[in-house]
């Protein structure tokens, strides 16, 4: 067989290449581990825009730039750059891929147009990739896969299909079918040309060998090519005729209905190689720019009015009012530098525009586009396109910025609870302001970080997605910002909820010489766990309760809802209906409906009427069967629930439903129950009932 060494790419862009449609916005994301970060570094070398490539396990990868990073071998903070592949412009965002740092995939994907899933052969589909899948649905993200580690011991090219098939209910569809595994990993078969792709021992990506297909790969390789056109082909009419009946079908038609099927995200297109060996990731860009979408081709974005109720839109034009969103902030001594995505019209240097949240005006200072941790400065920032804002005043992640004449409030991004809490405090006394300072910008960069002082004990409680979000924070507090602090021991953050349904009556009368307070309530609670968090339902019928009052009632009970009363332990799911009640014509004031609905809602709870909730984890652990018995054993001793047990290549995978509480410190039990050989991860899953004699002792740990 003649095969031909070659560095350009098969299929080169037509036309001109300036236009919005030569431009790519894309994650990068997957579970810890799988090679989401060796994939973007090779792409920043076969770009050009590095021109050595740096491994994760050397802390010395580019997007890794953090110390917490390098240290720990892992992607904490998402990451972003821009390169060009074949006269198109890529912006790609490099996203962690554990659990505890997943608001960082959270907002990335909020404002990228699709993205590249990365998958360890072996594996397959793991516990964060589960995670990230569900967020790129709900945000709607068209994907390509990469079955990366083809040269592992034990990869598995049919098995990683089908994991993402069973576990992601996805219908994958190879556009490559890998030649060979583990050491014996040559290549594969480029399916929609049907070309044999090798790579040269030892290089470097840019080149590889093209020829025929061997013959005894041939009748596997056609097999896939006709599953491949069949799903081509229920995306496009014309190339289902030609499909049916059998005849001729280009390159070309084939691309055009794999593109169509992987915009509506009725396929996930799959290739494989192994990028730490350089084999596999250039044809992955080839396929980001022929079957991810263009900006101008994602759906109009949709938002309100601001201050009404009204539904707005923009399109991804540079003729549309101007809208941004900020989506990441880094706290910076010379300013926030704020992470945007321009939706619609053009964002300009020196322009003032409107943040709808706070109905203040800010304006563009400096303009920078980034690579890592370095900035080029520029002067505009068109429709489609992802930068930076140097020294925005106002403006924190989620939210809008837009044209003062043309306003609007695009939806903002959705952050999870915290789960775990612990205390802080400086070493020294004469910190305690360098500390609050360090906190306040922490905060800022990260909404999934959140800080309180008690005001009874003047004691900072910090809190987090997990034991290691919290670790690398106060790893950040003493080595970023050189500042050395004390923790105590973490503690879950519990919820609670109404036991029973009831109906209260507040009165709230005060009479102290002058015009008194004067409020009378009646308010119906109910517990509903379908509804996600408060509601206030207006019931008043004959006008018993003024309508001027009736907003002021509802406020007080969800100030009561949220802060948790004297347990301080917030609530979930509850129903609030006002039904009846009573005014008086000089006494009554908005302050006065505002306490009657606090203390409503104190007496609603009263007498034991409420169920501690904890946060329950799933969990997902990777070890040897030898270790298995122990394993299992050790996750029931922690009230854990196996619901799985499955065989993944060499190791079992446990899978189970564990409560928070009882996983601290779990990844030094694990390391020494298999000898290091057990991995793990977990993800909040919901929040359960504590049984009664827990929660009384957790009560008051918690007080």
């Amino acid at each position: 067989m003649t095969a031909t060494l070659k560095t350009e790419s098969p299929r080169m862009p037509k036309g001109k290449t300036n236009g919005p449609t030569f431009k790519r916005n894309i994650g990068i994301m997957a579970h810890i581990d799988a090679g989401k970060t060796t994939v973007t570094e090779r792409v920043l070398f076969l770009t050009q825009k590095i021109h050595k490539t740096g491994e994760v396990h050397d802390g010395a990868a580019t997007m890794d730039y953090l110390e917490e990073e390098q240290k720990r071998g892992i992607t904490i903070q998402s990451a972003a750059t821009t390169c060009f592949w074949n006269s198109h412009e890529v912006n790609i965002i490099d996203t962690p891929g554990h659990v505890d740092f997943t608001v960082e995939v959270e907002r990335s994907l909020r404002v990228l147009d699709g993205a590249v899933a990365v998958f360890d052969a072996k594996n397959g589909v793991e516990a964060q990739s589960e995670t990230v899948w569900r967020q790129a649905n709900r945000y709607k993200v068209p994907r390509v896969c990469f079955i990366n580690k083809m040269d592992k011991i034990g990869a598995n090219f049919e098995f990683a299909m089908g994991t993402i098939r069973e576990r992601l209910g996805a219908n994958p569809i190879a556009i490559q079918m890998p030649v060979g595994t583990e050491a014996d990993f040559e290549g594969f078969v480029d399916l929609v040309r049907m070309r044999y792709i090798t790579f040269p021992e030892g290089g470097d990506g840019r080149e590889y060998y093209e020829g025929e297909v061997p013959e005894e790969h041939m009748e596997k390789a056609l097999e896939y090519r006709h599953t491949m056109i069949e799903a081509a082909a229920e995306a496009d009419d014309e190339l289902l005729d030609l499909f049916l009946e059998d005849e001729e079908i280009s390159e070309e038609m084939i691309m055009i209905g794999l593109r169509k099927a992987s915009l509506s995200m009725a396929v996930t297109l799959v290739m494989a190689g192994s990028a730490l060996k350089n084999k596999g990731v250039r044809f992955v860009m080839d396929a980001v720019i022929d079957y991810l979408p263009a900006p101008v081709e994602i759906a109009d974005v949709e938002g309100s009015v601001p201050r009404t109720t009204d539904a707005a839109t923009r399109k991804p034009s540079i003729e549309d009012p101007v809208s941004v969103m900020a989506f990441k902030t880094i706290a910076e001594p010379t300013g926030d530098l704020t992470f945007v995505r321009v939706y619609s019209g053009k964002l300009e240097k020196g322009s003032r525009l409107l943040n709808p949240r706070t109905g203040k005006y800010e304006r563009i200072g400096r303009l920078v586009k980034i690579h890592a941790n370095k900035r080029e400065a520029t002067d505009m920032i068109p429709a489609g396109d992802i930068a930076a804002v140097i020294g925005l005043k106002n403006t924190v992640t989620g939210d809008t910025l837009c044209d003062p004449d043309n306003p609007i409030a695009l939806a903002a991004i959705e952050f999870p609870p915290a789960v775990i809490s612990m205390s802080l405090e400086p070493e020294s006394g004469q910190d305690r302001d360098k500390l609050s300072e360090i906190i306040g910008r922490m905060c800022r960069e990260d909404p999934s970080f959140r800080a309180v002082t008690v005001e009874e004990t003047g004691q900072l409680i910090i809190s987090g997605m997990g034991e290691l979000h919290l670790e690398v924070m106060v790893g950040r507090i003493k080595n970023d910002h050189k500042c050395n602090v004390v923790t105590g021991r973490p503690k879950v953050t519990f919820k609670q909820r109404l036991k029973k349904n009831l109906s209260t009556e507040a009165r709230y009368i005060r009479q102290s010489g002058g015009s008194g307070q004067f409020a009378v309530v009646h308010v119906k609670f109910e517990y509903d766990p379908e509804l996600d968090g408060f509601e206030f339902v207006d019931g008043i019928k004959g006008g018993s309760v003024p309508k001027e009052y009736i907003k002021a009632v509802g406020f007080g009970l969800n100030t009561f809802f949220k802060s948790g009363g004297h347990s301080g332990i917030p609530f979930v799911s509850c129903r609030t209906t006002l039904f009846d009640g009573k005014a008086h014509d000089v006494d009554s004031s908005d302050k006065s409906f505002e306490a009657a609905g606090i203390l409503a809602f104190r007496q609603a709870v009263e007498n034991n009427n409420t169920v501690l909730l904890e946060p329950f984890m799933k969990v997902e652990v990777s070890v040897p069967e030898d270790y298995l018995g122990a394993v299992v054993g050790d996750l029931n001793s922690r009230r854990g629930e196996v619901s799985d047990v499955a065989t993944q290549g060499d190791l079992r995978v446990v899978r189970a439903m564990v409560p928070i509480a009882e996983m601290f410190a779990y990844s030094s039990a694990l390391r020494g129950a298999t000898k290091g050989r057990g991995q793990y991860s977990m993800e909040l899953a919901e929040y359960r009932d504590v049984p009664e004699g827990l929660a009384k002792k957790m009560r008051e740990e918690n007080a």
